[in-house]
């Protein structure tokens, strides 16, 4: 790769990164609807409004739920990003806040009125990538497969999108040929 200046968000590792975090923890005050999120193995109860908090237990997502989610990973090796995109079938089903679970740690986001799309963008370890692809291939790399998305929505619950996609090649002999190609015999 010529010339190509190294910007300061990317990744450095030289193989996919092993994951140093667990799974998060969400926790539901039922008095006055607060979230609290904890990163780590610890079994904790949490409290608020003088009483335990309810665990939260994250349900895979499936289509069909009311809740439309896709994610695409964006920028090649500088500008290294999860974009997550959805649509709802009604405003009961719009996301709140929705959660990235990373190598490193995570990041939370909250969804504001009319957003439809959120971008997690990424530095260091989390931003490793196999190549320079954007948007991302979801090839047999999957360099993000221990990521995970959490969506969070008062009817829906916890919602978990694991970050797993992978599309394979088209068969050599399916590739379309290029119109100006001249076949000669």
């Amino acid at each position: 790769m010529p010339n190509m200046k190294f910007g300061p968000r990317r990744a450095r590792e030289t193989s996919k990164p092993k994951p140093i975090c667990g799974d998060p923890q969400f926790f539901l005050c039922e008095s006055c609807g607060s979230v609290f999120q904890m990163i780590g193995a610890a079994d904790v109860q949490a409290s608020c409004c003088s009483a335990p908090m309810k665990k939260l237990q994250p349900v895979l997502w499936e289509p069909g739920c009311g809740l439309q989610i896709e994610y695409q990973i964006v920028g090649g090796f500088n500008e290294n990003a999860v974009r997550v995109v959805w649509s709802a079938d009604t405003e009961d089903f719009e996301p709140e806040w929705i959660y990235l679970r990373t190598f490193t740690g995570g990041q939370l986001k909250y969804v504001m009125s009319n957003q439809k799309s959120i971008v997690f963008a990424l530095a260091g370890t989390d931003a490793y990538c196999y190549c320079n692809e954007d948007p991302c291939l979801e090839c047999t790399f999957r360099c993000k497969r221990e990521f995970a998305i959490y969506v969070w929505n008062k009817t829906l619950g916890l919602l978990q999108i694991p970050m797993d996609k992978m599309r394979a090649p088209a068969p050599q002999s399916s590739r379309k040929m290029p119109e100006n190609c001249n076949k000669q015999a």
